[in-house]
C-alpha cells in the first residue's frame, strides 16, 4: 500500500518517524524517504549536509545524508518547491527498535517502584517513540500512528519499562541522545512479526485472508454495539454496584465461566460486572466458605453481601479462590459481586467450571449459576486477536520503519510459543529466520540482536520432562549461533505467579551489558556461565562452563548448586547433588548409577537452578540429551 494521499496544502509527505523530536543514527548515512508531486525536485538539508533528487512517476523519493556524528539539536528541511516541511529539535544518536510482546510493551506504571522511576526520568535526550497496535494484510509503507515522545515525569509511565532501563543505562555509558522505537503488541506469536516469504506463505492469500478477518470484525462489532446499545450512557459510574441490594433489572444474563467475546462482546475491552447469589443454611454461615470466580482476564475485585473478600491483579489465568468470613455471610441468600478489568485480548471470567463454586466448611463445593452482566466503562476496537496471524503485524509494525537506520534490536518475546512443545520446538528456525529476515531487510547483515530469554514462571503447562518454556529456552540459546546476538538470562528474577514479573530494572541492566559488549565493542563480563562439555564417568557428570570471564558461583554462596536432574539409560530424570570442584561442576545421583544425560533449570519455573558467575548472571537451562 502506498503512503497516505497528500494533502493540497502539505505536497511533500513523509514517514511518521520523521517528526519533530526525533532521533536519527550517528555514524551511518541518514537516509531520508516520502512522497511527492510526480517528477517534483525534493531537496533535504540537515546538520550542514544537502542533498536532492526528483520524484519518481508514482512520487515515490528517496536519498542519503552523509553520517553525523552525535549531537544536535538540529532542524531537518524538506523542500519540494511548494510546502517546505522544517522538522526541529532532531538528536543524532543512538537509535534502537524495541520489539516483542507484553513484557516488552510493559510500562514503567506498572512495574517495579513506579513513583520512583517516572519520578527519575527526567533525561530529555532518552526518546521515545511508540508505535499503536496496528495489523494489515500487505506491507505497509506508513505507520498507523506514533510521535517521538522525550522523557520526562509527565509522559514516561506509558514508556516501555525494559527499553526505558535500557535506553538510561545506555546513555551512563556512551553519553550520546537515544532514541527507542517501541513496536510491540502484548500475546503475540512469532509468526506475526515475520513476514510471508520468510515463512513459506503465500503473501496473496494472507491478504485475501485479512480481508476476510476485517469482514469477520466488522460483523463482530456490529453484534457488540447492538448489546451496549441497550444502555445508552457508557461509561457510568459504578460505584456501589457491589451493594447486595442493587437493581440487576437492566442487567443481561451471561454464561459463566466463558470469556464475554464468546457471549457476544468481540473487541470490548475495560470494566465489566458479574453477580450470582448463593444459598447458606444459618450454620453454614457461621462458619464461612470458600468462594471460586474461576480465572479472570485480567483483574478482579470480589465482594460477597457487599464486603470486599478478595483482589487479583493482571493474573489472567490464576484460578481465584476466596475465603469469605463468616461476618461477611448471611442465613439465606448471599450476593456475589465481582469487577472484571480487562486490558487487552480475551475479557471476563474463564477456565473449567468447577473453578467456579461456593464451598461451605467441611461440605462439597456447589456450583454458582444464573450470573448477569454489565459493562461499566468500556471500549470497543477488534484488533486483540490479530497479534496470532502470520505477518500481519510485521506489515504494520516492522516493514514502514525499513530502511530508518538502527543501532540494534532487543527483543522480549516467546511466551506465547511456548504452549506446547513442538510449537517451543519449532521456535527454533523461525527465530533465526526473522532476525536473518530482518537484517536482510535492513541491508545490515551483522545488525545486533538481543534478547531476553523466558523468565521462570508456573505457566500451568509444565509436565515434568517436557516444558515448553524449557524447550522455549533452548531455540533461544540456539540462535546464538548467529553472529552479533546475545542472550540476557532471566530464570532468577522472573516471578512463578506472574506471567509479567515487575522487576523490569535489572532486564533493561542486563540488555544494556550484551550491547556494551555486541554493539559498542566492549571487553566486559556481560553474560552468565554457558554450558559446553559433558563427561560421564564413575556414576558422575563432570560438566564443563564457559564462564564469561567470571568464575563460577552459586547464588546465596557455598558450593552446592541446585536445579540439576541425571538420567540413565532408560530416560527417567532423578533430581540430583551437585557441587562447584575446581571451576567445574559435578553432577551425582543416588537413584542413577550410571547416568548418561543431565539437564539444568529444566522446567517452566527453575525456582532452585542457582548457578551464576561472580558477577551474579545467572547460567542458562540446559540439556545434553535431545529425548
Amino acid at each position: 500500500m502506498a503512503l497516505l494521499a497528500i494533502p493540497a496544502a502539505q505536497a511533500v509527505e513523509l514517514p511518521r518517524l520523521f517528526s519533530d523530536g526525533m532521533v536519527v543514527q550517528r555514524d551511518q548515512p541518514v537516509q531520508v524517504w516520502g512522497k511527492a508531486t510526480p517528477g517534483a525536485r525534493v531537496a533535504v538539508e540537515f546538520a550542514g549536509a544537502e542533498a536532492a533528487i526528483r520524484a519518481d512517476g508514482a512520487g515515490h523519493w528517496s536519498l542519503s545524508l552523509p553520517a553525523q556524528t552525535a549531537g544536535g539539536p538540529y532542524v531537518m528541511r524538506i523542500d519540494d518547491g511548494a510546502a517546505p516541511r522544517v522538522l526541529r529539535d532532531v538528536l543524532v544518536g543512538d537509535v534502537w527498535l524495541a520489539s516483542g510482546q507484553s513484557n516488552m510493551e510493559w510500562p514503567i506504571a506498572q512495574s517495579a517502584d513506579p513513583d520512583a522511576e517516572i519520578a527519575r526520568a527526567t533525561d530529555p535526550l532518552i526518546r521515545h517513540f511508540k508505535i499503536p497496535k496496528s495489523w494489515a494484510g500487505e506491507p505497509q509503507e506508513q505507520l498507523a500512528g506514533g510521535e517521538w515522545v522525550a522523557s520526562s515525569p509527565q509522559v514516561a509511565g506509558k514508556f516501555s519499562a525494559v527499553a526505558h532501563y535500557f535506553a538510561r543505562e545506555l546513555r551512563k555509558i556512551t553519553g550520546v541522545p537515544i532514541g527507542i522505537i517501541d513496536s510491540t503488541w502484548g500475546g503475540s506469536r512469532i509468526e506475526a512479526w515475520m513476514d510471508a516469504p520468510s515463512q513459506g506463505l503465500d503473501e496473496q492469500a494472507l491478504a485475501s485472508q485479512a480481508q476476510k478477518l476485517k469482514a469477520d470484525d466488522e460483523r463482530a462489532l456490529a453484534q457488540t454495539r447492538a448489546n451496549l446499545a441497550r444502555w445508552p450512557t457508557l461509561p457510568v459510574d459504578d460505584a456501589g454496584w457491589q451493594a447486595p441490594g442493587i437493581e440487576t433489572s437492566a442487567w443481561t444474563s451471561i454464561q459463566v465461566p466463558s470469556l464475554w467475546e464468546a457471549a457476544g462482546w468481540n473487541g470490548m475491552d475495560g470494566i465489566a460486572w458479574y453477580r450470582t447469589t448463593f444459598t447458606l443454611t444459618a450454620d453454614e454461615a457461621a462458619a464461612g466458605v470458600t468462594l471460586g470466580v474461576g480465572r479472570i482476564d485480567d483483574s478482579d475485585i470480589t465482594w460477597v453481601n457487599g464486603v470486599q473478600v478478595g483482589e487479583t491483579r493482571m493474573q489472567y489465568n490464576q484460578p481465584r479462590r476466596y475465603a469469605v468470613p463468616a461476618s461477611a455471610l448471611r442465613e439465606g441468600i448471599n450476593h456475589v459481586a465481582v469487577r472484571v478489568s480487562d486490558f487487552g485480548g480475551g475479557g471476563g471470567i474463564h477456565g473449567e467450571a468447577a473453578e467456579v463454586f461456593v464451598q461451605p466448611q467441611g461440605g462439597m463445593p456447589r456450583a454458582l449459576a444464573d450470573w448477569v452482566f454489565r459493562p461499566s466503562n468500556v471500549s470497543v476496537a477488534l484488533v486483540d486477536d490479530k497479534n496470532q496471524h502470520p505477518t500481519l503485524l510485521y506489515n504494520a509494525m516492522i516493514h514502514p520503519l525499513q530502511p530508518y537506520a538502527l543501532r540494534g534490536v532487543i527483543w522480549y518475546q516467546g511466551e506465547s510459543n511456548a504452549n506446547t512443545v513442538a510449537d517451543a520446538m519449532k521456535y527454533r528456525a523461525q527465530f533465526p529466520d526473522m532476525i536473518q529476515q530482518w537484517r536482510q531487510q535492513w541491508r545490515s547483515p551483522d545488525l545486533p540482536f538481543l534478547w531476553v530469554q523466558l523468565a521462570n514462571f508456573s505457566s500451568g503447562v509444565d509436565q515434568g520432562d517436557r516444558s515448553p518454556w524449557a524447550v522455549l529456552r533452548e531455540s533461544q540459546s540456539a540462535t546464538l549461533s548467529l553472529p552479533a546476538t546475545a542472550q540476557v538470562v532471566t530464570i532468577d528474577i522472573g516471578n512463578p505467579a506472574d506471567i509479567h514479573p515487575l522487576n523490569k530494572q535489572d532486564v533493561g541492566k542486563r540488555l544494556a551489558l550484551a550491547a556494551r559488549h555486541v554493539a559498542y565493542g566492549e571487553s566486559l563480563v556481560y553474560r552468565g556461565p554457558v554450558h559446553t562439555q559433558a563427561q560421564f564417568s564413575d556414576g558422575r557428570a563432570n560438566l564443563t562452563f564457559d564462564d564469561g570471564g567470571s568464575a563460577l558461583a552459586v547464588r546465596g554462596g557455598g558450593a552446592r548448586v541446585h536445579g540439576f536432574a541425571l538420567a540413565g539409560i532408560d530416560r527417567v530424570f532423578h533430581a540430583a547433588d551437585a557441587e562447584l570442584v575446581d571451576g567445574r561442576v559435578v553432577v551425582r545421583s543416588a537413584t542413577v548409577k550410571a547416568p548418561v544425560a543431565v539437564r539444568y533449570g529444566w522446567s517452566d519455573n527453575p525456582a532452585d537452578a542457582d548457578l551464576v558467575n561472580t558477577a551474579g548472571l545467572p547460567a542458562s537451562p540446559f540439556r545434553t540429551d535431545a529425548w
